[in-house]
C-alpha cells in the first residue's frame, strides 16, 4: 500500500518572506515589486448584461476590490465587455477588469479586438485552454494576442483546471514504479509542471525572460522540491496563479 506523503497533519501555512519581483501594470495597478498585497474579487453576473455587470463592478470596487474579474464565455460576453469598460469610466471607476477565459479563449480574442484592448489582463488556466493537439496552438493564440496588446497574462494551475494529459502521464509512470508515490503528490507535481511548462512555453513566443517560481497554494505548500525544477525557480505564494508581462521580467501571485 502507497505510504501518505506529507500528511495533513503536518501541513502547516503561515507567512512567509515576500520574494522581491519586478513591478506589473494591471490597468492603473501595480502589483509586485514592493506594491502592496492587491485585492481582486470576481462578477457573479451574466457578462453579457452589460448593466448588471457595470452595477456589480461598482459596487466591488467601492468595498475595495482593486481588480474585478469577468468571465468571458461567449460571444455576446465578449462584445459587451467594451461596454462594460467604457460605463465604468463614465461613473469614474478605473478599476481593471480580468477576462476569465476557458476553452475558446482564442477565439474571443481575436474576432473580439475591442474586447482584448478593453481587459487588462487575461485569465487562463494550462487545462482549460484545449485539448490535444489543438491545446498548443490556442495556448500561442492567447498569448500573441496579449503581445500585440501589452496586456499581462495570468496562467494559473489549480486542481479544478489541472492538465488531464499530464496528469495521466504522471499517474501512468508513478503507478509503473518500483515504488510508487501517493496520489495527491503526484497530482501537486502535475500541477507543478503544468505551470513551469506553460511558463516556458509563454517565454518561446514572446513574454519576457522570466525567474521561474512555481506557483503553489497552502494545500501543496508541503510539497518537495522537484529534482527538475532548478532551486531558485521553487517558491510558495498563496494562490495558484502567475502574471506575465511584456513590461515584466518576473511573475507574480496575489490572492
Amino acid at each position: 500500500m502507497n505510504k501518505l506523503e506529507n500528511p495533513l497533519d503536518s501541513d502547516v501555512a503561515g507567512p512567509a518572506p515576500r520574494h522581491q519581483t519586478t513591478q506589473v501594470k494591471v490597468g492603473d495597478v501595480t502589483v509586485g515589486g514592493g506594491a502592496p498585497i492587491v485585492v481582486q474579487s470576481m462578477t457573479n453576473t451574466d457578462t453579457a448584461d452589460i448593466d448588471g455587470t457595470i452595477a456589480q463592478v461598482a459596487a466591488l470596487a467601492r468595498a475595495g476590490s482593486e481588480m474585478v474579474r469577468i468571465t468571458v464565455d461567449r460571444e455576446e460576453a465578449a462584445a459587451a465587455v467594451p461596454h462594460i469598460r467604457d460605463g465604468l469610466l463614465k461613473r469614474g471607476i478605473t478599476t481593471p477588469l480580468i477576462g476569465d477565459f476557458h476553452y475558446i479563449g482564442h477565439k474571443l480574442l481575436a474576432a473580439y479586438p475591442a474586447c482584448a484592448e478593453a481587459l487588462a489582463k487575461y485569465r487562463i488556466n494550462p487545462g482549460n485552454v484545449g485539448f490535444k493537439d489543438k491545446r498548443d496552438t490556442q495556448f500561442a493564440d492567447i498569448i500573441e494576442i496579449a503581445n500585440k496588446n501589452n496586456k499581462p497574462v495570468r496562467i494559473g494551475a489549480n486542481w479544478g483546471s489541472l492538465d488531464q494529459e499530464l496528469l495521466t502521464k504522471l499517474m501512468d509512470e508513478n503507478a509503473a514504479s518500483a515504488n510508487p508515490r501517493d496520489v495527491r503528490a503526484v497530482t501537486r507535481e502535475a500541477m507543478v509542471q503544468s505551470a513551469l511548462l506553460s511558463a516556458a512555453r509563454a517565454e518561446e513566443l514572446g513574454m519576457p525572460k522570466i525567474s521561474r517560481r512555481v506557483p503553489t497554494t497552502p494545500s501543496i505548500s508541503d510539497s518537495p522540491r522537484p529534482a527538475w525544477a532548478p532551486r531558485a525557480s521553487w517558491r510558495r505564494p498563496p494562490h495558484s496563479a502567475s502574471c506575465f508581462s511584456r513590461a515584466s521580467a518576473t511573475p507574480y501571485a496575489f490572492r
